[in-house]
Order: structure tokens, then sequence, then C-alpha cells
């Protein structure tokens, strides 16, 4: 545990504001309105993460609509395949990541062009330049384009049994191509340097320059940060970043905190963050488990005091909120878990499970009702 010596000790309150106000959930369309608004949002955000589970709206969809209550999905597709201002790639799972920050990526797909092995370890050379060629001469490929593969058996659960999705998938890590579309969970793949216009690939980052590039990600989104939270899911980098926290540490650009409620937990902050702290609004948001602001589990225990548990891998008679539960932000409190699903075909939001976490009131359970009904003009494309 790190040591809190030389450290500020900050209430839980404190931190939380600034955590709300660096995830924009404080304020009303904090990015404003129309299409220009989602390449705000993930700029802003750092990424947004990618999620198959459709039993309510795509995580991805879903973050964006926490953000932006104006938000379409055209708006996506648009950021994504006509401005191309995000592209999808790797960071602790699949996300949306602005193209700006695309060049940090690519010490990461040069990594897995080296790579032997692994999940694509069956993928031959062969294979990678068929599916190139293919794209090359006849366009941006979806797996539903390929009817001429001959099937193979499964090495994994989760692998395909088409060996040019395999080469698709490991051509992507690999940065060759780019995922230019997107249609729910159907990608289309082209040239990277086609798909962005290039004439030449952005230079890439050095290893210091990334560190720097995911401490600043990292404050951006978070305010309040720890190595952990930095890091997510991505211990390689630590080393490198922690150099880089101490050296602003010395220079007085960051100051090293902790929650008064974990003290053996090392926290950073800037200084004119700390000094700038303002009461978030009592606004309503429903999120995704997804969320960023869910997403770390052990952080938003720690600033929010709940622990959030994710139950769709739960044997159905050991769940205690439900299949696909969604934590209920008021203001800077997780109030209530509403475990929800989209029955599409009767055009309703069906609440199957409500769950308080802090005492029922009457005010706040009809402002939560007043967003469901937002909500499920969302789910429905009404709104």
């Amino acid at each position: 545990m790190a040591s809190t010596k030389k450290s500020h000790a900050i209430d839980p309150a404190v931190a939380r504001a600034i955590w709300l106000r660096a995830q924009r959930l404080d304020a009303s369309a904090p990015f404003g309105q129309g299409p220009e608004a989602t390449r705000l949002a993930v700029e802003h955000l750092g990424y947004v993460q990618i999620d198959t589970i459709n039993v309510i709206e795509r995580c991805h969809h879903h973050i964006l609509y926490s953000r932006i209550p104006d938000y379409r999905r055209v708006h996506l597709s648009q950021a994504q395949s006509v401005d191309k201002s995000v592209f999808e790639y790797w960071t602790h799972a699949l996300a949306y990541v602005p193209t700006r920050d695309l060049r940090f990526f690519l010490p990461a797909m040069k990594a897995y062009r080296a790579k032997d092995g692994g999940w694509y370890g069956s993928v031959t050379p062969a294979e990678i330049k068929k599916v190139l060629k293919r794209i090359k001469t006849d366009g941006a490929l979806s797996i539903r384009d390929i009817d001429d593969d001959e099937l193979v058996e499964k090495d994994h659960p989760w692998a395909s049994r088409k060996p040019s999705k395999r080469a698709l998938q490991l051509a992507f890590y690999q940065g060759l191509v780019a995922i230019s579309a997107r249609q729910g969970m159907l990608k289309s793949y082209e040239l990277m340097e086609r798909h962005f216009g290039w004439d030449k690939a952005p230079k890439p980052p050095s290893a210091k320059q990334v560190a720097e590039y995911l401490l600043e990600r990292a404050l951006t989104s978070q305010g309040v940060v720890s190595l952990d939270s930095i890091c997510h899911l991505d211990a390689p980098s630590k080393g490198a970043v922690k150099a880089l926290i101490d050296s602003r540490v010395r220079r007085k650009l960051l100051v090293p905190t902790h929650l008064e409620s974990a003290p053996k937990v090392q926290h950073w902050v800037a200084p004119e963050v700390l000094e700038a702290v303002h009461a978030p609004a009592e606004l309503v948001h429903i999120l995704s488990p997804f969320d960023p602001l869910i997403i770390q589990r052990k952080r938003l225990a720690a600033f929010f005091g709940y622990d959030h548990i994710f139950e769709a891998y739960v044997p159905a008679a050991k769940r205690k909120l439900g299949y696909f539960a969604l934590p209920v932000l008021v203001g800077d409190r997780i109030v209530a878990a509403l475990d929800l699903k989209t029955d599409r075909a009767a055009g309703k939001l069906l609440v199957q499970k409500w769950t308080w976490l802090e005492d029922e009131s009457a005010e706040v359970k009809a402002a939560i009702e007043d967003e469901l009904g937002r909500f499920e003009r969302f789910q429905l494309g009404r709104e």
C-alpha cells in the first residue's frame, strides 16, 4: 500500500464532486447538441466501451446518451464512418477512441504484428494476405461478405470457425485494417490508410509519450486519480506512469491525496482542480454497468460506498440486483439499482426489479420515474 505521509486527506464527497465533474455527469448537455457532441464526448472521456449485451441499448450508445440528452445512434455512425473522428480499438476492452489519439495505439498494433501464438496463433500470413488483397480489390469487407470459407474446428469457446474472420480480427489488432462501419455488432473492415485517407501513417510516440497520454487521459476524465485508475487492467504501464506522477508532484503540478475513508490508497489531483470544487446538481442518470463511472468497481466503492455487482453471468437463483441492473445516480449518490429490459416487440421498457440502496423517498422516486420515461423513449428510438 502507498504511504500517505505527505498526502492531503479529502472528504469522499469532495472526491465524488471532482470525479462527477470530470465525467461531465454534473451538468445537463455538457457537450452541446447534435453530431458534434459525440466527438467532443469521446475526446473528453478518452474512450467509450463497446459491449455486445443488448438487453437494453448497447453500452456505447448508453454511455453517450447519459451525457448528451439529444444523442442519436446515427451520430456515432457519422463520427466513425463519415467524419472519422473516432475509431475502434482495445483500451481495457474494445472501445471507441478519438482519432486524434490514434498514434498512441500504434505501439500496441506493432506489438501484435510481432507476437506469435495467442488466440490468433492459428492464423497464417497467407490468410492475412488473402483478406487484405480482397479488401484492396473489392473495398470494405464484413464477415457476411465471405461465403467461401472452409469451416474449421474452434480452438477457443469465443473463436470463430471461419478462418477469414480470425484473419480480419488479427489484421485489425495489427493495425492493418480499421473498422470502417458497424451495424449492431456486424463490423466492416477497410484498409487503415484508405479509411483515414493517409498519405503516410502518424508518427509513433515514444514510451514516455504513451505514459503521458495515459496520465492526461485519466486526469481529464477522472479528476482524482490513482495508479490503478490510470492503468486499469494495464499493469505494465504503471512504472512509467508513476515516474511521471512523481515528477509532477516535485514540480507541484499534482497534489498527493487520499480519501478519508480509504487512507491506504494513494491518489493525486491537480491543485487547481482541488481548489474549484462545486457540489453537483441533483441530476438523475440511469447508468450503464459499463459506464466509466461504474466499470472500475473498487474505485466506485471507495468514492460512493457502493459495490456494484454485475450479475449477467451469475445463476438466476443467486442474483440480488438482477440480470442487467443499472445503477441510478441522483446528484452525487447512487440511490437505486434497476434491472431493466427492453421489450422491443411490445414497445415497452420493463422494470424487472427495483432495488433501493438507501431509504426510499417519494421525491426521488418521482424524479427517477421521470427519467425512466425519457430512457424508455431512447431505448425505443423515439428520442
